[in-house]
């Protein structure tokens, strides 16, 4: 075997006129393969097929897809991809192929040859086709570039994948679901989603995955290797990918644009499955309850709720989750790290949703509406779960009481009170509480914080519930009615305290005499008339004033 050592890579061959033709390749020449070539051969057929290689003439054709090829026995070893025929196999994985050429390669995996060294740096691979793409990531060179929007890429392949985004041809179309993609290795993956086959697995930890790439980058977080470099900052990551998307924070590029809103994106998997919120196509459903969205992942986690499944542990404290990007949201409240900050006011969050959701206070557009009353707000998600409240649907029920809700956050709050779980501790009281909005709106009752301001006169608050509920005051709002009488209030708890006048309905008992009231207010009012007199009435009079005050 003779080898071929200088430019890029070193290139090695059994054959003389393989290497002869190689060199002239590389040489970048604009030169007549054709006529340098100094193939022989006994036939003249054979050396007519020799020649299709040069004229790019490509005979032998697939019925069933758009392949073809110079050869016959090429056709024939491609239709086993259709056939799902493997007839090679590893004698040390369960890993099969259709030809021996692709087995030998494989069996490299094995025995951790890669005879094929970038001299750019120190990567290794077992082809020379993968070391010739590698090749690009140094010279930056994308030979591949797409004439309807700003994507290029190194391999015709990925080239071909991508313009069916274009033109709309999905030819891989998944059997179980309507997922479709424009790559079969795509296909391949997504079937192992229905078969919950996982082939590939860590020898670290308990994570397997569907596809050996994903593996390797896996590893990559066991060895804290980040390859990808930014070099802009001191940003670095585990693929190539996310390098890529990185970057156009830099240039604030956002190359997939939507032709129905505003929305743009950096990837076309997040723009793909932006469609779908115009389509409605909400692909993916669970088995269990009517949940349904438009990514797959999306899914995955959710099935997390159904299976109480939370791999994803916090090492600071108890809590843990269904979501990787959950648990790094969650490490900021340890470290008080608060990236995103309001341009308007002192505002700071955890989460670009956070902040994206408090703007409207500032510029007062709330682009999702309600159609059946007046209720607006900053996110489709919410407006789903608002307009739960009119179609009476509460998905989420308790299995220890008839509690039922409209959101799983909310049941998951509602289970503490049977569990007795308050995770949330105040540090400067002995106070507690089953939920962190709970305990961060206690904390300013300590600071006197009170950062919800009217704008009509010198009120102001803690929460912006109590803004809202306040405004009421100026507007005349009473949106709350009761369907017995002509009463109206601007609280849901107001209307609750009063329809306990229709339904008699008195919960709150004196444990002295037989009084009961309505509200736990007026039960303790009650109680200082067993405690003293004095206390009573000026408790009586603050009240009888304060109510007469508001009306």
């Amino acid at each position: 075997e003779e080898t071929f050592k200088g430019g890029e890579y070193d290139y090695s061959c059994a054959r003389s006129e393989d290497l002869k033709q190689q060199i002239l390749i590389d040489s970048g020449e604009n030169i007549d393969l054709l006529n340098n070539c100094d193939y022989t051969c006994k036939q003249p057929s054979i050396l007519e097929v020799h020649k299709q290689t040069y004229s790019g003439e490509k005979p032998y054709k697939c019925n069933e897809c758009d392949y073809r090829c110079v050869r016959y026995r090429y056709l024939k070893t491609h239709m086993l991809s259709h056939s799902g025929e493997k007839p090679y196999k590893c004698n040390e994985c369960d890993y099969s192929c259709i030809t021996l050429t692709k087995l030998k390669v494989h069996m490299r995996t094995h025995l951790d040859e890669k005879p094929y060294k970038c001299n750019q740096c120190n990567y290794s691979c077992i082809t020379l086709t993968k070391l010739k793409i590698h090749m690009h990531t140094h010279s930056d060179e994308k030979p591949y570039k797409c004439s309807e929007c700003t994507y290029s890429c190194i391999t015709s392949t990925r080239f071909k994948e991508h313009m069916g985004i274009h033109t709309g041809i999905v030819p891989y179309v998944c059997s179980e679901c309507d997922y479709n993609s424009t790559a079969f290795r795509n296909l391949k993956q997504h079937m192992r989603t229905h078969s919950t086959e996982k082939p590939f697995k860590c020898n670290e930890c308990d994570y397997s995955c569907i596809a050996s790439s994903k593996l390797k980058i896996h590893m990559r977080t066991h060895l804290d290797e980040k390859p990808f470099k930014c070099n802009q900052c001191n940003y670095s990551c585990i693929t190539p990918t996310k390098l890529k998307m990185h970057m156009h924070k830099h240039s604030d590029e956002k190359p997939y644009k939507c032709n129905d809103c505003d929305y743009s994106c950096i990837t076309s998997t997040r723009f793909k499955e932006h469609i779908r919120i115009h389509t409605g196509i909400t692909p993916y459903k669970c088995s269990e309850c009517n949940y349904s969205t438009i990514v797959f992942r999306n899914l995955k986690q959710h099935m997390r709720t159904h299976s109480n499944e939370k791999p994803y542990k916090c090492n600071e404290c108890d809590y843990s989750c269904i979501a990787s990007s959950k648990l790094k949201i969650h490490m900021r409240t340890h470290f008080d790290e608060k990236p995103y900050k309001c341009n308007e006011c002192n505002y700071n969050c955890i989460t670009s949703q956070k902040l994206k959701e408090h703007m409207p206070l500032h510029t007062g557009i709330m682009p999702f509406k309600c159609s059946e009353c007046y209720y607006s707000c900053t996110t489709s998600s919410k407006l789903k779960l608002h307009m739960r409240i009119h179609s009476g649907e509460k998905p989420y029920k308790c299995n220890e009481c008839n509690y039922s809700c409209i959101a799983y956050a909310k049941l998951k709050i509602h289970m503490r009170k049977h569990s007795g779980e308050k995770p949330y501790k105040c540090n400067e009281c002995d106070y507690n509480c089953t939920t962190s909005t709970s305990l961060k709106i206690h904390m300013r009752s300590h600071s006197g914080e009170k950062p919800y301001k009217c704008n009509e006169c010198d009120y102001s608050c803690r929460t912006s519930t109590q803004l809202k509920i306040h405004l009421r005051i100026h507007t005349g709002e009473r949106p709350y009615k009761c369907n017995e009488c002509s009463y109206a209030c601007a609280t849901s708890t107001k209307l609750k305290i009063h329809m306990g006048i229709h339904t008699s309905d008195k919960p709150y008992k004196c444990n002295v005499c037989d009084y009961s009231g309505i509200t736990s207010t007026r039960l303790k009012v009650h109680l200082l008339s067993h405690s003293g007199e004095k206390s009573y009435k000026s408790v009586i009079n603050v009240i009888t004033t304060s109510s007469l005050f508001t009306r």
